[in-house]
């Protein structure tokens, strides 16, 4: 049933009647909705006479929540959220509107539970539990080449400057630097070359 009406409910289109950081409410042919948003699609909306938002109904036995979202990308992140055990409606909002989508993607595919955890209310286990349950489907999904080319940080380019003068192919030691960063996020400068090297 609650599949069924989400289906039903795809997205919603009308007059922006309210707006606060956590809500809006359309109207939409004379009836006002009231939608749940995160942080990030509040800053995307903009006052208008013609919002469309992409919903989600979340249906509990006390309650029925719609959920909107900017973008379809959002909407989906925060069905494949919900559908990790102990995570609620609410709770994926709050990580959508703690991180965008983009780091949210780039965290979950390279099993960075850091990012997750420092979202307010999320502790060690339910950002494992979220990388373990959605990597898999995250990296299939979506084109993992563009949303994670490499995860960014100084340590990286400085190890990527330092392979290229050593005369490497920056694109081949990428993809090796790739791997030894998600398998050690706080990995120095120092432990990424040597251990490119041993695999270049």
């Amino acid at each position: 049933m609650e599949r069924k009406l989400d289906r039903m409910i795809a997205h919603i289109q009308g007059r922006l009647i309210e707006k606060t950081p956590t809500q809006v409410v359309i109207d939409c042919g004379g009836v006002g909705y009231q939608i749940h948003i995160s942080l990030h699609t509040y800053s995307q909306i903009e006052q208008t006479e013609n919002l469309r938002l992409y919903t989600y109904l979340q249906i509990k036995d006390d309650a029925h929540t719609l959920f909107g979202f900017i973008d379809k990308i959002e909407r989906e992140l925060f069905k494949l959220l919900i559908s990790v055990s102990g995570i609620g409606g609410n709770t994926a909002r709050n990580i959508l509107s703690s991180i965008t989508t983009k780091e949210l993607l780039q965290a979950i595919a390279a099993g960075d539970a850091k990012t997750i955890q420092s979202v307010k209310g999320i502790g060690v286990k339910t950002a494992q539990r979220v990388i373990l349950d959605l990597q898999e489907k995250v990296i299939k999904l979506y084109n993992i080449e563009e949303v994670l080319p490499i995860i960014n940080n100084t340590n990286v380019d400085e190890a990527l400057s330092a392979l290229e003068v050593l005369g490497f192919v920056r694109k081949t030691a990428e993809k090796t630097v790739d791997k030894i960063v998600k398998q050690n996020p706080d990995a120095s400068v120092e432990f990424i070359i040597k251990q490119a090297l041993k695999n270049l």
